[in-house]
């Protein structure tokens, strides 16, 4: 069903559970997987080489834990760092890597929270994307997804 897997992480909990359901349909669907980490250039300026080196770190681990998760469950990862506006470059990388779907973690924000947050990372990529997203609200860790 499906033989490409986006993986966008930030590091948070909520993209881990993210990862965790995509991670397990792609294991399910003997999907190839694409880790993404976005760096946020509106906030990390280039010419800073420490807020570079942080920034860079900050990936690397995010998609460490991932590769971890993915090897506990048999599942090879490639891992790709971009910089850019992160809602862009998910999109960008969909096309990049041939992604046919999208799994991203939600915060799991409702009411006025969920008003004031309306311009998240994972709702831009549901309303904009040319495939499949699959949001999974913070909480949702089941092994029966």
């Amino acid at each position: 069903m499906y033989s490409t897997v986006l993986l966008p992480t930030d590091g948070s909990e909520g993209a881990a559970v993210g990862v965790d359901v995509g991670l397990r349909l792609a294991a399910r669907h003997d999907a190839t997987v694409h880790a993404l980490f976005v760096i946020d250039e509106r906030y990390v300026r280039r010419e800073y080489d420490h807020v570079v080196e942080k920034a860079e770190r900050e990936a690397e681990a995010a998609l460490d834990a991932v590769g971890d998760r993915a090897d506990e469950i048999g599942v090879r990862v490639e891992k790709h760092v971009r910089w850019g506006v992160p809602h862009e470059e998910i999109l960008a990388a969909i096309d990049a890597y041939g992604a046919d779907l999208v799994t991203m973690g939600t915060h799991g924000r409702t009411g006025i929270d969920r008003l004031v947050h309306l311009g998240s990372v994972t709702e831009r990529v549901v309303r904009l994307a040319p495939v499949q997203v699959l949001t999974v609200p913070l909480g949702r860790r089941s092994s029966d997804d």
